[in-house]
């Protein structure tokens, strides 16, 4: 097996220990974003970190309806950019704590009056060791290069946050959940996914609301781990000028939890096979292990997604824990 076999499938009880070790301070932040909600969220990363800060913006967005955005690190560490952040809150997401660029957003945000929180997989990175607030992600040593654990908890921890900020019951029983419905999810498997994918030159991957960043995630494990071109896009936005890729050499893989976006994205993935697309749906041709709220069952699919890319690796000839041209920590100015 793998290191990234092996590190995917141990996310359910990583889920489970950062839910465990952080419970009180969890409840902390909440109580306070619920007495003092901030008027916007910033967040801070790069890579997969980046696409499970998007996750967070969707589900802040939707649950809370607080403005959440990504800022581009380079604003400060390369355009010394000077941000405006009173009363924000800046929600930082690394696996090592260490790029230099990350380091300096956050730090801009502090010294703009912004609450820094940090989920970070490196206790003593300096990412951690700035925050205002740092709730460790306990994933425990990541050695593949593809990031795959450390994405799953900080997901379920930005689930957490939400979940603990609203008091919502439902999603709060489902983040209680999750490390049992991600043992499922690790042991699924997609009939007729590699060869789906084994001989696209490039593919769509689609997904809408919380289940697009998930896309973005699976598209860059695609390019990272099997060297195939993938394209993320919204189910929505792929209508626009990505439709007229849509064809017969370019298949499509969708997800569509059951959430307010499910019928038009069934819609969407019919018109789509009208053009000859080979398109292949999670939550219809493929299956995935239930969350209990359609929020947070991208989770879960991606659990199964990192599964399904690793034998698709293998089956490519390629290692997926050692690509050609990455490396495990990359750091950017």
């Amino acid at each position: 097996m793998s290191l990234m076999a092996a590190e995917a499938a141990e996310a359910p009880q990583a889920v489970a220990r950062f839910l465990a070790c952080n419970a009180r301070a969890l409840r902390e932040l909440g109580a306070g974003l619920r007495q003092a909600p901030p008027p916007v969220i910033l967040t801070c990363a790069r890579g997969s970190s980046d696409n499970a800060a998007g996750y967070f913006k969707y589900l802040c967005e939707i649950v809370t309806g607080v403005p959440c955005a990504s800022v581009g690190a380079s604003v400060v560490s390369v355009y010394g950019g000077k941000l405006r952040a009173e009363g924000a809150l800046c929600l930082t997401i690394s696996q090592s704590g260490q790029s230099p660029d990350i380091v300096a957003l956050q730090e801009a945000a502090r010294q703009a009056g912004a609450v820094t929180v940090a989920l970070v997989n490196v206790e003593d990175s300096p990412v951690a060791r700035n925050a205002g607030i740092r709730l460790a992600l306990h994933a425990g040593a990541e050695n593949s290069v593809a990031a795959t654990k450390s994405f799953i908890v900080s997901c379920a921890a930005a689930a957490a946050i939400v979940a603990q900020w609203s008091g919502d019951a439902a999603l709060l029983a489902a983040v209680e959940r999750l490390p049992q419905s991600l043992d499922e999810a690790v042991r699924l498997a997609w009939p007729g996914f590699t060869g789906f994918a084994r001989d696209a030159a490039s593919l769509f991957v689609l997904g809408r609301g919380p289940a697009y960043p998930i896309a973005q995630e699976t598209a860059l494990k695609l390019k990272e781990t099997c060297a195939i071109h993938a394209e993320a896009c919204s189910v929505a936005e792929v209508m626009h000028g990505p439709w007229e890729l849509m064809g017969q050499d370019f298949p499509v893989l969708i997800y569509a939890p059951g959430d307010a976006a499910r019928a038009n994205t069934a819609e969407a993935a019919a018109r789509m096979r009208c053009t000859g697309a080979e398109v292949r749906v999670v939550g219809d041709d493929l299956p995935f292990a239930a969350t209990g709220h359609p929020l947070l069952d991208p989770i879960s699919m991606i659990a199964t997604a990192y599964m399904e890319i690793e034998r698709l690796a293998v089956a490519l000839g390629r290692d997926p824990d050692r690509p050609r041209l990455l490396r495990k920590v990359t750091e950017t100015l």
